[in-house]
């Protein structure tokens, strides 16, 4: 047998115990479990001794036969008083143990519930990154594809608008030349086609300002068997004198600095009062307002007729007139043109007479225009005749009278 104290077994099983909280898997537990198991079997002895006594061993001293007595009774109370102490430690030492079990259950369920927590954070943050991703993807796609278009679509802009920009400065290039060539004195004939020469129109000559048939020239011998090499005697054209009006020309020249198609200037609101409205008041008002304004917006077109495909009236069409009948005048009479008002509009046909009045405002508003953007270069006093000109074919052409071959 293992003779030892009880205060080494106790000091052993401390120092166990210390070991044994700071590694619970290691060899303390084992160590411990083994002292625990020597102990019961009653391998080990227990033995307490005085001090004295344990001088005296320690000395090599002999104890008397009392004193063996006494020790004897005192192993047996120690022994007892031990397995005490050692169901003590054990039920403490599982207590601990179960104490430790249930909070190491504890960190692993609030460890699973993180692990789970954290494993649905990631499955959420995967499937919005995909759908994030494919949705930017199809964003990116259908940005490509509006810029594809738009690139198109600006490119074939681009192109009908440069094709218009060189018809228009073709055109204004040509409308430059025929307005800076044009004067009172000696107009353009291009740009002012009523004052060709009667040779290129035809049918008809100026004599002495009167209108006379070519083919009724040769029935008038001058004397009786001795023609003459001209049928009737041409005398020369009176001459032409004019004076300025001052009022005209100073209203003309205050608009002329801020020049305009406002009727609000004394210039043009004389103009709208002698000129322009007796010129395009017809018999129908209302289809008249809508002829002025058409002019006034730039927006009317003219153009002739073909008289051998001219279509059939019907009486629901009335109000447009017809190939016999004006629209604006209502009267009867062959009409060779026809006039639509916009883009969208009606055509209305029109007597010879109404066009020639509609021409002659169209040509006054195209001159105003003209010096509104800068395109006539002539000096003041040359725009204010042109202008008196200009108003004087509306007068005329108010009066009844026309070209024919203007018509």
């Amino acid at each position: 047998r293992l003779i030892t104290t009880k205060r080494e077994i106790a000091n052993v099983v401390a120092e166990g115990l210390k070991l044994w909280s700071a590694d619970p898997q290691g060899s303390v537990a084992q160590l411990i479990a083994h002292i625990i198991t020597l102990i019961r079997c009653d391998s080990v002895v227990l033995v307490d001794l005085d001090p004295e006594l344990e001088s005296r061993v320690e000395g090599g001293g002999q104890a008397g036969p009392t004193s063996g007595r006494d020790h004897g009774n005192l192993s047996r109370l120690r022994s007892s008083s031990l397995e005490v102490r050692e169901r003590e430690i054990r039920e403490k030492g599982s207590e601990i143990l179960r104490e430790q079990l249930d909070a190491a259950k504890k960190e692993l369920k609030l460890k699973d519930k993180e692990c789970e927590r954290l494993s649905q954070v990631r499955n959420q943050l995967e499937q919005e990154l995909e759908e994030l991703t494919a949705s930017l993807f199809e964003e990116a796609h259908k940005m490509v594809h509006e810029a594809n278009v738009k690139q198109a679509g600006a490119e074939k802009q681009l192109k009908e608008a440069q094709g218009k920009i060189d018809v228009l400065q073709a055109e204004v290039t040509a409308l430059k030349t025929l307005v800076l060539t044009s004067t009172p004195s000696s107009p353009n004939r291009q740009l002012h086609p009523q004052l060709q020469s009667s040779g290129t129109r035809g049918a008809y000559k100026h004599v002495g300002g009167h209108i006379r048939n070519k083919s009724a020239s040769g029935a008038f011998p001058s004397s009786i068997g001795k023609p003459e090499p001209s049928s009737v005697s041409i005398q020369p054209a009176a001459k032409e004198d004019r004076e300025m009006d001052s009022v005209l020309y100073a209203e003309f020249l205050m608009w002329k600095e801020n020049p305009s198609l406002e009727r609000s200037s004394a210039f043009l609101s004389r103009i709208y009062r002698e000129d322009i409205g007796p010129c395009l008041s017809f018999n129908r008002s209302e289809l008249s307002q809508l002829v002025q304004s058409a002019v006034e917006n730039n927006s009317l077109t003219i153009e002739p007729v073909a008289m051998s495909a001219l279509p059939m009236v019907k009486a629901s069409a009335i109000e447009c007139g017809g190939p016999k009948k004006c629209a604006l005048s209502g009267m009867s009479r062959l009409c060779r043109h026809r006039i639509k008002l916009g883009d969208k509009g009606s055509y209305y046909y029109i007597s010879p007479s109404s066009r020639a009045r509609i021409t002659a405002v169209c040509n006054f508003f195209t001159y105003i225009r003209y010096i509104q953007q800068g395109l006539v270069r002539h000096d003041a006093e040359q725009m204010f005749w042109e202008v008196m000109r200009l108003r004087r074919e509306m007068t005329v052409a108010k009066l009844g009278f026309y070209l024919t071959d203007q018509c």
